[in-house]
């Protein structure tokens, strides 16, 4: 496959996992450019690249990202940037003749309390979760300027709104990432040091859906060849389970057998975000990986993460971080 194909924000978690199944598939002539090579907030740098390169489709995978702590920190940061990353890219995109524009929006581009499952038909029928505002806007103004660009310029556009995603090359900072990437660090770090209790966020009820980046990854994919619409179409698994259900999972999985308090004082975010997927199942997409595989997987490669921390350490000799130590690698195995 030669057309020219450029993925924006090829280093992230969704973007490298894209440019994995892209190359899988065959892909010879991607485009992938570092944020030093291109900075996709700057207009006349991305537009001075869509000119030199003309690419075939683009894949807009470039955002500013983060979990409740970080749209709360930096609420003008997320509609700002994002606003800009996503103006320059769609813009000089359609200008300089690319032909297809995947445009990957969010689950939180829907209302707080809509029904559940959540359909495409429930986007801005009502007030987004505060605590991701910012992001949530942005996004939505993304996917409408998308749209408006199809219908002006006449380039195909595919808007693909995943679900909570998570994977390799996932954040582990506590600052920046998202819930299950928070939780796998919490546990872990606790396990390894013997902690006997631990304290998470909100009540543990709010309920999420999560589907690994590779299963995304081949959803874009599909998409890009079978969905033949610039309606929004929904990506995810179409099960949930509450935090605290996530919570007891990875705590099982890593081997931690403390005890687990929550601080109800901070905000659970959206009660529900689990997504109606039929509209992508009746194309022939399923998902693959299991919430419990990935969770192995992503404990597995923050020890991997921490190994080389931990070997400058003197060995821990308390019994129960044995335990817990031995009881993760054989869950990882």
């Amino acid at each position: 496959m030669d057309e020219k194909l450029f993925v924006a924000g090829h280093r992230g978690m969704v973007g490298s996992a894209i440019v994995r199944a892209l190359e899988q598939a065959g892909h010879r002539n991607l485009l992938l450019r570092t944020r030093t090579e291109l900075d996709l907030s700057d207009a006349d740098q991305v537009r001075r690249f869509m000119e030199a390169e003309r690419p075939e489709t683009v894949i807009l995978a470039a955002a500013r990202v983060g979990g409740i702590q970080a749209n709360l920190d930096a609420p003008a940061d997320f509609i700002f940037q994002n606003l800009q990353i996503q103006n320059n890219v769609i813009d000089s995109a359609a200008r300089c003749g690319t032909r297809k524009l995947c445009f990957l929006g969010s689950s939180c581009i829907y209302p707080r309390n809509c029904p559940q499952p959540i359909q495409e038909e429930s986007l801005m029928t009502g007030p987004v979760e505060p605590t991701n505002a910012g992001y949530a806007i942005a996004k939505i103004a993304g996917l409408t300027m998308a749209q408006a660009y199809q219908r002006q310029f006449g380039m195909d556009v595919v808007c693909p709104m995943p679900c909570n995603l998570y994977g390799p090359n996932d954040s582990f900072d506590l600052q920046k990432s998202h819930v299950l990437s928070a939780l796998v660090r919490r546990f872990v770090d606790a396990c390894d040091s013997g902690i006997e209790s631990l304290t998470l966020w909100g009540t543990g009820t709010a309920r999420r859906e999560f589907m690994h980046v590779d299963d995304l990854a081949q959803a874009v994919l599909f998409v890009l060849e079978h969905w033949k619409s610039p309606e929004i179409i929904n990506v995810g698994t179409g099960t949930d389970v509450s935090i605290s259900e996530l919570a007891d999972l990875i705590a099982q999985s890593c081997g931690y057998r403390g005890h687990i308090e929550w601080d109800t004082s901070k905000p659970d975010g959206m009660p529900r975000k689990c997504m109606d997927v039929s509209r992508l199942a009746k194309l022939g997409f399923r998902s693959h990986i299991g919430l419990g595989d990935g969770v192995q997987e992503m404990i597995a490669e923050y020890s991997a993460i921490k190994r080389p921390q931990n070997d400058l350490k003197d060995e821990v000799s308390d019994s129960t971080n044995e335990k817990c130590v031995s009881q993760r690698a054989r869950n990882a195995a």
